[in-house]
């Protein structure tokens, strides 16, 4: 069974109803990333930066998987997936991936203020329990705060993301502007010999690294019903 490897962006959940972070009317626009997505915000103001993500998991409750995320799950009946996403929320899964790899974290999870990494004190969070509040400890006694990987953090899960882009058979680029480190070098490691295909609306600079790019200019959804019939007709 081929490889298939997909890397995801915020483009794969807009569609979905998902507030994205760039572009016009993203989440920056609203909140500077300086005070909700990196650890000094986070010292500054840790009441502003959990309700920040508490909005984000209530959101989560309103929004469904498109069929682009749905799709990609089904080919796992014809390819061996994996997804390495760069989003935060739970559509992948919820979509029926079995196989995802959260470079930036998972919203609907919490971990230890002293040691965020650490997996003894990672937790997944029922929907009724979304509403994080201070005062909400950890077991090492610290506070629960969002398990996500901020700004000037380093990137746990990007060795296992490189180990499974070095054996990819294909390769999928789907609602990324590529514009993120180190995610957008993924690229790098992929085979010469891979093909590479990219699914977006928006023009998107990439650095292809000798790789020959097919491009679809379609949204998630759409995008993935070309490329599904793309890859079953072979």
């Amino acid at each position: 069974m081929k490889k298939l490897v997909v890397l995801s962006g915020a483009g794969m959940s807009a569609e979905s109803g998902v507030s994205t972070f760039r572009g016009a009317g993203g989440l920056w626009d609203k909140y500077p990333v300086e005070q909700v997505a990196t650890p000094e915000g986070y010292a500054a103001d840790p009441g502003l930066v959990i309700n920040f993500y508490n909005e984000r998991r209530r959101q989560l409750l309103k929004v469904e998987p498109n069929r682009g995320h749905e799709l990609i799950a089904e080919l796992e009946k014809e390819f061996d997936v994996t997804v390495v996403t760069q989003n935060i929320d739970n559509l992948h899964e919820r979509a029926g991936s079995s196989k995802i790899i959260h470079l930036h974290g998972e919203l609907t999870k919490v971990c230890s203020s002293f040691s965020p990494y650490d997996p003894r004190y990672i937790r997944e969070l029922d929907p009724e329990e979304y509403e994080i509040k201070l005062g909400n400890l950890a077991p090492d006694g610290s506070q629960y705060r969002p398990y996500i990987v901020w700004f000037g953090e380093a990137v746990p899960k990007i060795e296992e993301a490189i180990r499974s882009v070095e054996q990819a058979d294909i390769f999928l680029i789907i609602g990324t502007s590529m514009n993120v480190y180190p995610a957008a070098g993924l690229l790098n490691y992929v085979s010469s010999r891979t093909p590479v295909y990219l699914i977006d609306p928006n023009e998107v600079s990439v650095n292809s690294n000798g790789h020959k790019i097919h491009v679809i200019r379609k949204v998630a959804s759409e995008g993935m019903e070309e490329l599904t019939t793309l890859l079953t007709a072979k």
